[in-house]
C-alpha cells in the first residue's frame, strides 16, 4: 500500500470485566440491543467514540453484573462485535497474581493462556449453525494480537503505569476461587496470573479474525502466598475501585493510537488464518 493511501478503517470492541466496564469512556453513546445466531450477548452494546475512533462497549457480565463466568455467552458476545464491524477487541479482566513480582494494582498485557475450563463452548463451528459450517482447527500458538499488545505496552510505559509486558494466564471455570493446592500447582505450570474469562473469549476472537488483546489487572495474590490475605470478593472489588482509572487511561490513550495506524495487512492475515482453519464438509 502506498504511503498516501487511506489506512484501513478500524472499529474497537471493548469488553469490560468486573469494575472495568464504565460506559462513560465513550462520547456520543447510544445503546443497541442485538441478537445473534448464538443467542443474545451479555447485555446491550454501547456504541460511541473515543477521540473519533468508533467503539462498541459490552459488559461481559451484563451491566448489572448478573452473569457468572461459566454462563457468559462468549459466542454471542464475540459474534455481536464482529457483526458490528469490530476489527479489534480489547478487553479488561481482573486477575489474581501467581508471582511475587506481580503486585495488586499492576497491569499485565498477557500473551499466553492455559485452559482449565470445563463447561464452555470454544468454537462457532459446533455443527449447529448454518452461519459457521465445517470444523475449525484454529492455530493458537500466538493467541493475542502482537501488534495490538505492543501498542498497549508502549502506551502503558508512556503513562508511567506498572505494567508487565507479557504473562501467562490460567483460566479456571469458577465461580469459586482456587484451593491453595491448586494455586501452588498452577505456579509450577508456569502461570503468572489467574482469571475466569480469557478462555474461550480469545479463542472465539481468533476464529472471527479479530485482533484481540487483554488488559489484565492484578487484584490479589490468589491464595498461594503465606501471611497474605487470601483472595475474596471484597478484596478484588476494593483493589479494582482503587486502580480502575489505570485501565481507563490506558484504553483512552491506546485507542486513538490504534486508530491512527495502518492495519490492512494485519487484518488481512487474521481473516486469512481464520478462513484457512476451517475444514468444510465434503459433498
Amino acid at each position: 500500500m502506498s504511503s498516501g493511501a487511506t489506512p484501513a478503517a478500524v472499529k474497537i470492541g471493548i469488553i469490560g470485566g468486573t469494575g472495568l466496564d464504565d460506559p462513560e469512556i465513550l462520547e456520543g453513546r447510544t445503546e443497541k440491543y442485538v441478537d445473534t445466531p448464538f443467542g443474545k450477548p451479555s447485555d446491550a452494546l454501547v456504541l460511541g467514540k473515543i477521540k473519533n475512533v468508533d467503539c462498541v462497549l459490552l459488559a461481559r457480565y451484563g451491566w448489572q453484573h448478573t452473569i457468572m463466568p461459566s454462563k457468559v455467552n462468549y459466542q454471542a458476545n464475540i459474534w455481536a462485535l464482529k457483526e458490528e464491524g469490530c476489527t479489534h477487541v480489547i478487553v479488561t479482566t481482573a486477575c489474581g497474581s501467581l508471582k511475587e513480582e506481580i503486585q495488586p494494582g499492576d497491569i499485565i498485557i498477557i500473551d499466553q493462556f492455559i485452559d482449565r475450563t470445563t463447561r464452555r463452548l470454544q468454537t462457532f463451528y459446533d455443527g449447529n449453525h448454518s452461519c459457521a459450517r465445517g470444523v475449525c482447527h484454529i492455530p493458537m500458538a500466538e493467541p493475542f494480537c502482537p501488534k495490538t499488545r505492543e501498542v498497549l505496552i508502549e502506551t502503558a510505559k508512556k503513562l508511567g503505569l506498572r505494567c508487565h509486558s507479557k504473562g501467562t494466564v490460567i483460566t479456571i471455570e469458577g465461580p469459586r476461587f482456587s484451593s491453595r493446592a491448586e494455586s501452588i500447582m498452577f505456579q509450577t505450570w508456569g502461570a503468572d496470573v489467574i482469571n475466569m474469562t480469557t478462555v474461550p473469549e480469545v479463542v472465539l476472537a481468533k476464529e472471527a479474525g479479530i485482533c484481540y488483546a487483554s488488559i489484565a489487572m492484578a487484584t490479589d495474590y490468589d491464595c498461594w502466598k503465606e501471611h497474605e490475605e487470601a483472595v475474596s470478593v471484597d478484596r478484588v472489588l476494593k483493589t479494582l475501585k482503587e486502580n480502575a482509572n489505570k485501565a481507563k487511561s490506558l484504553l483512552l490513550t491506546t485507542i486513538p493510537q490504534i486508530g491512527s495506524m495502518e492495519w490492512s495487512e494485519t487484518l488481512h492475515n487474521m481473516k486469512k488464518m481464520a478462513q484457512f482453519s476451517v475444514l468444510l464438509p465434503r459433498h
